[in-house]
């Protein structure tokens, strides 16, 4: 199997030679999928939910007011509210009006989503246990707090390969809002591949003349002299492969010849002159700074424009503790335009019928107020919002209710888990059979306790 392996890549230099893929597991996808392709926007830090999607009135007139010991309960708190001696209920900083044909309520700090939300199926339910980031983030994106497990971007490579021979088909960008300085870490695990093979892990793009870390050739190296080195590399590597029959030595003859494609790809994805300028007046003026949220929600669907499977957008800057007006006016600004512009250029090429776009963090924040009134929002996992967009998606939807202090779920919770596995099932895969065997457990992204798919919401 690794000599014809290593065939089929050496091959694909000639020009008879069929393009590779990276091909998934056998039997997937499980059933027909309704998405193709998945676009996660993860804002870390936790939105607010209750600034920008869960509007409540209720919250408005007891603004100020302590908030009941009946809504807040027994919940943990972090060390940074839990000293207070008073928990005041903190109303929305800006009015919300409602939108669109399907009617939807949203926050005047978000006008341009507002535009667009007869695309999006709106959960107002999804909760997690994780109380703190690291956690939180972790959970979300790898199915498990504790760090190691593939993320949710290594577990679609894994299982259905690639469609693109000259890019992965994971990929990763992040950008850092002016909502928060300097905002949360973001850490490679989050789009790592844990104990499945490396190949599946995300590759990160960053802004500027490299973007992608160790593709460029050395002084003195040009491409004929590259491509002699990489195929006597990969004889030496398959040598090695059937003497010791570990896997990552395929993996990473795949990566080299992968990485030396990627030094024409790449290129021609990050050039934007083919763009027209209507495109860049609708993805906003940052769209054309590389690294801004802008720029890579135009990258991503640059990207989806050449079927890699998942891309996954990192926004830092959420993390409104304190300043909540103007951090979290100003992280609207940001992201609200290219969020909205994304959902609506990939409409009119045709492509969001296949693609599925994700848009939530980690968790929400408090009803109640961290410090003085608007000053801050402490982390709040007991209900959050999360929207989808595309790939078998209801739009217009809603799904999900919280109570009066947008504090506790009354209908329809939908755990990390269950979001995860609808995600896998628009995909086309059954949570419950896409398994990877690692310290004698079958391990899954949504783990071993039950989760659902969230069949309200599906097309």
């Amino acid at each position: 199997m690794g000599a014809a392996a290593l065939a089929t890549l050496l091959g694909r230099e000639s020009e008879s030679a069929e393009p590779f893929r990276s091909v998934g597991l056998k039997g997937l996808p499980h059933h027909k999928p309704k998405a193709k392709r998945v676009i996660y926007l993860f804002q870390s830090g936790g939105p607010s939910h209750i600034d920008l999607w869960d509007y409540k009135p209720h919250l408005t007139t007891m603004h100020g007011k302590p908030l009941p010991d009946s809504v807040k309960g027994t919940q943990r708190v972090t060390g940074m509210t839990a000293g207070q001696k008073q928990f005041l209920a903190n109303a929305p900083i800006k009015p919300f009006q409602q939108h669109g044909d399907c009617g939807r309520w949203v926050s005047d700090l978000l006008p341009h989503t507002a535009k667009v939300v007869d695309e999006l199926a709106v959960l107002k339910a999804v909760h997690t246990e994780a109380i703190n980031h690291d956690p939180g983030i972790t959970f979300i994106n790898t199915g498990n707090q504790q760090i190691g497990h593939p993320s949710l971007g290594a577990w679609l490579s894994y299982g259905l390969g690639s469609e693109n021979q000259d890019l992965p088909g994971y990929m990763v960008l992040i950008s850092q809002g002016t909502g928060k300085n300097p905002g949360q870490p973001i850490f490679s695990r989050l789009w790592g591949s844990g104990y499945l093979p490396s190949k599946h892990q995300g590759v990160r793009m960053r802004p500027g003349s490299n973007p992608v870390l160790h593709l460029s050739n050395p002084k003195g190296i040009d491409a004929e002299m590259r491509r002699g080195q990489l195929n006597d590399l990969a004889a030496l590597n398959e040598r090695h492969a059937q003497l010791t029959g570990d896997p990552e030595i395929e993996a990473r003859i795949a990566q080299y010849e992968m990485a030396y494609r990627m030094q024409t790809s790449v290129p021609d994805l990050t050039d934007m002159s083919d763009e027209p300028e209507e495109v860049f007046d609708l993805y906003g003026p940052d769209s054309r700074k590389p690294g801004t949220y802008a720029a890579n929600c135009l990258l991503a669907r640059r990207m989806i424009e050449r079927d890699v499977r998942c891309i996954q957008l990192f926004h830092r800057g959420w993390d409104q503790h304190n300043s909540l007006v103007s951090h979290l006016g100003n992280q609207c600004r940001d992201t609200d335009q290219a969020s909205a512009a994304l959902v609506a250029d990939l409409k009119r090429r045709g492509l969001l019928d296949d693609t599925l776009v994700i848009w939530g963090g980690e968790f929400g924040r408090t009803a109640y107020s961290q410090g003085g009134l608007n000053s801050g929002r402490d982390h709040h996992g007991r209900c959050f919002t999360v929207w989808m967009a595309g790939g078998g998606v209801k739009p217009g939807v809603e799904f999900g209710a919280t109570d009066d202090y947008c504090y506790n779920i009354v209908d329809g919770a939908v755990h990390v888990r269950d979001l995860n596995a609808t995600v896998l099932n628009l995909l086309g895969i059954d949570h419950r059979r896409l398994n990877f065997k690692f310290q004698g457990l079958e391990q899954r992204l949504t783990g071993v306790e039950p989760a659902r798919v969230v069949d309200e919401i599906l097309s």
